[in-house]
């Protein structure tokens, strides 16, 4: 009988399977450790190469605007494999695995999402807009004699358009990133970058829809007639002012020509009714006078219907039928001084960047007394101008800066009459719309209308101020906007001042005063919930234009006196995002201000 085998000792037992959980345990720990190190190394290292791409990516900037594409390509070759690296560095199995991990998870998470994202922005945007560096020149946008060559600007479509789409899609992506629960420094990253890529994004849009209306509007296809309008805050109209001077623009195969100049003088007494059907909300809130006389069709803030009705009065008076309508009124004509210099007036004059709006809006009135000679020196003063920047005679830099802070301030509005080209215009502060309000910013309107009969609006200052609050029982926001009007003419305006200026008492306003019509928008979806003024209920009208909900109110003041009307409207539901005021662009204003006490 063979003897039974010995059994191993308990404790052996034990001991051999506790080291073999050990090992595993420390095994476990080993790779969980050197896992964490690795990652912890890479995070670092992808830290290192983002900030190693900061200073390039500004640099590359630098070289674009002064139109170096060779050096901005060779440091584009610099930049390139920093943002490829930091792609690779958190996009490995081990990484995607410890994005899982709570608190540590989310914080890697928006790291290789940013690093996505700069690469991305490095390949598709950064590198093709420097190829086109060589091509595209800032002295192209430069006229050179009366005519601006338009082949460059066709051959960098493609790249452009394509550039535009991947910023696009950089600036929902970083919009997506959650930084709920990251920490601070990955937070204030991720917002920088929103920062940067939301403005580029935006110039580049800007410079996309450029490179698509430009050459066909002037002329590449064909040639085409515009009509400017050269808008004077001294009279207010919502989009500006009163259009005294007004020509057409003639341009053919990037040749640009002034071939007509007109007064509205000449547009005395108008039409006995509106020359197109008006919006039953336009004639309800501004009057059919807005489609009867061209100093009129911009009482609405609706460009695209002052540009109908001005293209359809200048047809009926003069028989052309033009493409589409231009503004721009003194400040743009200061801005682009700022580009020319001064330039000589056929008066004798010399108006520069920092005269432009004394001349235009106060002196010229204590000059002339006849509406026919302010016209003339209004639209000479503009020619002069126009000549100097289609001969050339500009720095190019300065006059895209110059056109751009304009465009931003609505002082420069375009209407296509051709439908494709109105689409591309559609959401630009170009195109003059009613305030468009987004997931970001709720916009609120406040457009103001001369009611004086003379040109007092240069002595008009604005302020504006933005809030909203719970003072409703029923648990609705009130949205508030309060205007600040104030009439700093001086107290003997009334007499020192010229009756061209002043309106002379024509149309019961008492020389020195300054009567404005006041029209406040807010957003569609809201509704009027009353008006004060100076803390008192104050009679006033209330409509609804195309969704807007809008209340609307006349104002005169002295020489010296100042008034607070406050606007308020019920939303549906709180809004956590930005609320902004825009509206007329007028000779004395201030960026608005936070509205407190939204329930007084």
């Amino acid at each position: 009988m063979e003897p039974t085998p010995a059994l191993e000792s308990p404790r052996k037992g034990m001991f051999g399977g506790t080291s073999m959980a050990l090992r595993i345990v420390l095994a476990v720990v080993i790779l969980v450790v050197a896992a964490s190190v690795w990652v912890g190394v890479r995070a670092v290292m992808a830290k290192d190469e983002l900030q190693s791409a900061i200073p390039l990516a500004t640099q590359i900037r630098t070289e674009i605007v002064a139109g170096d594409g060779e050096a901005a390509g060779e440091t584009v070759n610099t930049l390139a494999p920093h943002a490829a690296r930091a792609v690779t560095l958190t996009s490995d199995p081990i990484w995607r695995a410890f994005e899982l991990v709570p608190v540590v998870g989310s914080n890697l998470t928006s790291v290789r999402e940013v690093s996505a994202i700069v690469d991305d922005l490095t390949r598709n945007v950064v590198e093709p807009l420097t190829q086109i560096v060589g091509d595209v020149r800032l002295s192209d946008f430069k006229p050179e004699e009366g005519t601006l060559d338009l082949t460059p600007l066709l051959a960098v479509r493609p790249q452009i358009s394509a550039a535009n789409v991947a910023l696009a899609r950089a600036r929902d992506d970083v919009r997506l990133i959650d930084t709920a629960n990251t920490l601070a420094p990955v937070t204030d990253a991720v917002a920088e970058l929103d920062s940067v890529v939301s403005a580029a994004a935006a110039s580049v849009d800007t410079l996309d829809r450029a490179v698509q209306l430009l050459p066909d509007m002037l002329g590449a296809a064909g040639p085409r007639n515009y009509l400017l309008l050269v808008q004077n805050p001294g009279e207010l109209r919502a989009t500006g002012g009163v259009s005294g001077a007004m020509a057409i623009i003639h341009t053919e195969n990037g040749a640009i020509t002034l071939a007509q100049q007109a007064s509205s003088e000449e547009f005395i007494g108008g039409h006995p009714e509106s020359v197109l059907p008006l919006p039953v909300d336009t004639a309800g809130i501004f009057g059919d006078v807005t489609g009867r006389y061209v100093q009129n069709t911009n009482l609405t803030p609706d460009f695209s219907l002052t540009g109908a009705l001005a293209r359809e009065i200048w047809r009926l008076k003069f028989g052309l039928e033009v493409d589409g309508v231009l503004t721009v009124d003194p400040a743009t004509l200061g801005y682009l001084l700022a580009a020319t210099g001064p330039i000589t007036l056929d008066s004798g004059d010399i108006i520069t960047a920092d005269n432009a709006v004394q001349l235009l809006l106060r002196d010229v009135y204590a000059r002339y007394a006849d509406k026919v000679q302010q016209d003339i020196f209004f639209a000479g003063a503009a020619a002069s101008v126009f000549s100097a920047v289609s001969a050339g005679k500009v720095d190019p830099v300065t006059l895209l800066e110059a056109f751009a802070r304009a465009g931003s301030e609505g002082r420069v509005l375009v209407w296509s009459a051709h439908d494709s080209e109105q689409q591309i215009l559609a959401g630009t502060t170009m195109s003059g719309e009613r305030p468009a309000s987004d997931a970001q910013t709720t916009r609120f309107g406040v457009y103001l209308n001369d009611a004086t009969g003379g040109k007092m609006d240069t002595y008009l200052d604005v302020k504006t101020a933005v809030g909203q609050g719970g003072c409703r029982a029923d648990g609705r926001p009130t949205y508030g906007v309060s205007v600040t009007l104030t009439n700093t003419a001086p107290a003997d305006a009334g007499t020192a001042l010229s009756s061209r200026a002043t309106g002379g008492g024509e149309y019961g306003v008492t020389p020195g005063n300054v009567q404005t019509i006041v029209s406040a928008y807010g957003a569609p979806g809201m509704a009027n919930a009353g008006l004060t003024r100076d803390d008192a209920a104050v009679e006033h009208n209330e409509a609804s234009d195309s969704g807007y909900p809008v209340s609307t109110v006349t104002v005169q003041l002295a020489p010296g006196e100042s008034t607070v009307l406050r606007f308020a409207w019920a939303g549906d539901a709180p809004f956590d995002g930005d609320l902004a005021v825009v509206g007329t662009p007028i000779v004395m204003s201030a960026p608005p201000k936070v509205l407190e006490n939204i329930c007084r």
